[in-house]
């Protein structure tokens, strides 16, 4: 099957529409996109890849594109192959942000804006634990709106790596842990940071952070704190089996959760051009995880 190929300023046969169509942010919440250091742009821009034929229909965990490679010859990223991407200077904002119009992060953080203005919170107090951190793009919109102290956590050194590289500065720490078993160390340092907020933006789901990660970094945020989260509308159905569905689900009908904000937003494309829908969920810990 023949892809589409995206030229080196993200513009491509039948793509240039696409990236557009992006979530609004909330009414009233004016959030600047940061500006990116001139080398991850200059890298940004001077890749090309391709994507599979629009009408090639591939599930979220198997989506793919080809990337033309230093040598010449074009390499295949499985899209969850995030420590080959990560290795890939500009290519992770190259796929998901210029070709696919990701947005989730920006829209998230407007989110969290407008609602920390309801009640009155300036964001400069919050401490975030980051989950799923990646190369640091949560953290830039967050600095973005005055938040001054925000912890990484990936399961992969080769985020950390990238967010060192692309995003310096922006995390006052940034570990490397699997928090399904996180060492005693670990979980100390994590918790001398104070953390008041957690962040998980398109990282829940697809074996990337399973229900007992997710349970351990809320454990992790104080009494009352706010929980900001993305999830594939899929897992928080009745007929879900990834764990997702009840825990949370559970949490915000027991009230542990209380949510003050909830949209159902596009994520982003999929590589055929159709939407991705997540849910976006602003919330107050008040209680422990159902389950």
């Amino acid at each position: 099957m023949a892809p589409t190929a995206v030229n080196g300023t993200g513009n491509g046969t039948g793509r240039e529409h696409e990236v557009l169509h992006r979530a609004p942010a909330p009414a009233g919440v004016a959030v600047p996109a940061p500006p990116l250091p001139a080398d991850l742009q200059a890298a940004r821009a001077a890749l090309r890849l391709a994507l599979p034929e629009p009408n090639s229909k591939f599930s979220q965990d198997d989506e793919w594109c080809v990337v033309a490679e230093p040598g010449g010859a074009w390499g295949e990223y499985r899209f969850h192959d995030y420590d080959r991407i990560f290795q890939v200077p500009g290519l992770y904002e190259k796929i998901f942000y210029d070709v696919l119009g990701c947005d989730s992060p920006r829209f998230m953080v407007g989110l969290l804006s407008e609602a920390l203005a309801q009640a009155g919170v300036p964001a400069s107090t919050l401490r975030v634990l980051d989950l799923g951190a990646g190369n640091g793009i949560m953290a830039e919109e967050l600095a973005a709106v005055g938040v001054e102290h925000a912890v990484g956590v990936d399961i992969l050194t080769e985020a950390r790596d990238a967010a060192l590289r692309d995003r310096p500065g922006l995390y006052a720490d940034y570990q490397v842990a699997d928090l399904t078993r996180l060492p005693v160390g670990q979980r100390e340092t994590l918790a001398g940071h104070r953390l008041n907020a957690l962040t998980v933006v398109a990282a829940l789901g697809f074996g990337d952070i399973p229900p007992a990660a997710f349970r351990t970094a809320y454990d992790l945020v104080e009494p009352d704190g706010w929980v900001v989260l993305t999830i594939k509308d899929a897992f928080l159905e009745e007929t879900d089996t990834s764990g997702f569905g009840g825990m949370i689900g559970e949490s915000i009908r027991s009230g542990a959760l209380e949510v003050v904000r909830r949209e159902r937003f596009q994520h982003r494309l999929a590589t055929d051009a159709s939407p991705l829908l997540y849910e976006g969920i602003v919330a107050r810990k008040r209680g422990a995880l159902a389950g």
